[in-house]
């Protein structure tokens, strides 16, 4: 499929040159899931690979925004620059996100060393938008160094990040009730580093020796031991440290020659994910509204069961 008019290669000249509007036109472009986005994804997905991509995950309230906010002042500090994919909560009623983070985040508008994208979830489980993958790579085509994507806090569920992110952050708060319960199962498993953010409260100490705690029960296949780095992102105390942290397992993927293996094994989650939808998509164009209407009444009626149903639909043969 060739590119039209709206995603010329003129676009995609300029998007790698650092054109901040040509960015966001790319963006867009491939959030609506526009008929071009698959043709334009697949021009820039040849400059990808050279970003470095952090996800940072945590509890409504445990200051996601205020650290990214953090980290991008100290990676801008070293000339570096940086990309931030913010996926903010659904209306259920409307449809229509939040995007809060570009209120916390409105002094870096100045900078365009600082490309920041509020997202919706647009229904999408696990804490992450459909095309949030898709909106990474235009940000790795478009040079930008580092890609921070900070995702919606909705607990346990939060686990997709790990698909996406080089360094996954899981970011917890003294004083949220069962600290036990807020890190437990996948959320606990998918952190390369946990931060204790506005540590100054009382309880942190406790919520680093929970963390100790569970850690010790449990050896990750790489080897690796998830640091605890403790700050207060509202002052920036604990940004270096964390910023030591993430070069600290880099250079162990690195050195451990895991940064390939790593990424072979999110490629393959995000395959899957990739081939769901594309096949989800093509089972749905087969029918129609009206039909699809029919068959839940049929279904809820018992006068045909779901199971043949979803067969007759996958080979083709429904009525």
């Amino acid at each position: 499929m060739c590119l039209t008019s709206a995603s010329t290669p003129s676009l995609v000249d300029r998007l790698r040159s650092g054109d901040a509007r040509a960015l966001a036109r790319a963006i867009s472009i491939v959030e609506n899931r526009r008929p071009e986005a698959v043709a334009l994804l697949k021009t820039l997905f040849p400059s990808t690979g050279h970003a470095r991509v952090l996800g940072l995950t945590g509890a409504p309230g445990a200051g996601k925004s205020t650290l990214v906010d953090q980290i991008a002042k100290h990676y801008r500090k070293e000339n570096q620059t940086v990309g931030i994919i913010a996926v903010d909560p659904t209306s259920p009623y409307t449809g229509g996100a939040i995007l809060g983070d570009r209120i916390r985040m409105q002094d870096h508008y100045s900078d365009p060393g600082i490309f920041i994208r509020s997202m919706a979830t647009r229904g999408s489980l696990g804490g992450l938008a459909r095309t949030t993958a898709d909106v990474a790579t235009v940000l790795d085509a478009s040079g930008r160094d580092l890609i921070m994507i900070e995702t919606v806090g909705v607990g346990q569920d939060e686990v997709d990040i790990v698909r996406l992110a080089d360094v996954t952050i899981v970011i917890l708060v003294p004083g949220m009730g069962d600290d036990v319960q807020t890190i437990k199962a996948g959320i606990m498993e998918i952190a390369d580093i946990f931060v204790i953010n506005k540590s100054d409260r009382e309880g942190a100490e406790r919520v680093e020796r929970e963390i100790r705690s569970m850690q010790s029960l449990d050896i990750r296949k790489d080897g690796w031991t998830p640091p605890i780095v403790k700050t207060v992102a509202s002052d920036g105390t604990g940004t270096k440290e964390l910023a030591a942290a993430i070069g600290n397992y880099e250079a162990y993927l690195k050195n451990e020659n895991l940064l390939v293996q790593k990424n072979v094994e999110n490629w393959r989650e995000r395959l899957i994910e990739m081939l769901r939808d594309a096949m989800l998509e093509k089972a749905r164009a087969r029918i129609t509204d009206g039909a699809l209407d029919r068959y839940a009444v049929e279904i809820a009626e018992h006068k045909r069961d779901p199971y043949s149903l979803v067969e007759e639909i996958v080979s083709g043969t429904a009525k």
